[in-house]
């Protein structure tokens, strides 16, 4: 092996270091996941609207548990195309502290709107409430996540 100088050596570290955020930046969920947690979202609002509210309960914690059974492999963020796996040591572990709080904020998104249009006498509330943020998560689940990545150094 041929002696490498200290820039050489400052040279590959640096384009390592570039290759492996490109790699980090890669990782997410796939747009299928928003558009199916959209579609759940949804279909809850709907429930809350025509279903006693312990029927709506359950169905919720029916959804939380499918989506948390679905997602596990999901959440690590490795898993984003067929094209990249990285090993858990890349994706980081608080990529799922990220989706899991924003989900949070989007629950409390979807509550605070419906009873701001019950308090205005909006029929079916909570149907608008979860087309509201049904949206949201759909057309901008990806850049949100994005986002929130950067705010905690995933």
């Amino acid at each position: 092996m041929d002696k490498v100088d200290s820039e050489q050596a400052r040279a590959s570290l640096a384009e390592a270091d570039r290759a492996r955020r490109q790699v980090t930046e890669e990782i997410g969920l796939p747009r299928a996941y928003w558009w199916g947690m959209a579609a759940g979202w949804l279909v809850l609002g709907i429930f809350g609207a025509v279903l006693p509210w312990w029927l709506t309960a359950v169905a919720t914690v029916g959804f939380g548990t499918g989506h948390a059974i679905f997602a596990s492999r999901l959440l690590g963020g490795r898993r984003r195309t067929r094209q990249i796996q990285v090993s858990a040591a890349v994706a980081g572990s608080r990529i799922p502290v990220a989706v899991v709080g924003m989900l949070l904020g989007l629950v409390a998104v979807t509550v605070l709107v419906a009873l701001a249009l019950d308090a205005d006498g909006a029929g079916h509330a909570s149907i608008w409430a979860a087309g509201l943020v049904a949206a949201v998560v759909g057309f901008g689940g990806p850049d949100i996540l994005r986002v929130l990545r950067r705010w905690v150094r995933a």
